[in-house]
């Protein structure tokens, strides 16, 4: 590994193994970015447990517009890309369900698709 410092000094590290990834310790999800979109946008979120999981996307009034997974994934780090370009622009909401054996999760942010 290379460090650059800002004044353009460098110095090599070397690693010894492997860097490892645990799982999350808590249930998040994160703001999609980027917020507003045209017309693609990434949602991160993080899975402590193997859980079932559905992600769907509402507009405005509640309607329910798509369905964004609903599937089950392993814990661990997880990464939605969405489209959009069938949909006019607009306010719109996403919810994260999430069951799992030893608890469950919900959750609803904001996002824009400006076009």
């Amino acid at each position: 590994m290379k460090q650059i410092d800002h004044n353009g000094n460098f110095e090599y590290f070397a690693l010894n193994g492997e860097v490892e990834v645990g799982v999350p310790a808590k249930f998040n999800v994160s703001q999609n970015y980027p917020n507003p979109f045209n017309p693609v946008t990434k949602i991160d979120f993080d899975l402590p447990l193997d859980s079932k999981v559905n992600i769907s996307l509402y507009d405005i009034t509640g309607r329910e517009v798509k369905s964004l997974v609903n599937e089950s994934r392993t814990a661990g780090y997880h990464t939605v890309q969405f489209n959009a370009s069938d949909l006019s622009s607009g306010i719109y909401f996403y919810r994260i369900m999430t069951k799992s054996s030893a608890k469950d999760f919900v959750m609803t942010k904001k996002m824009a698709v400006i076009k």
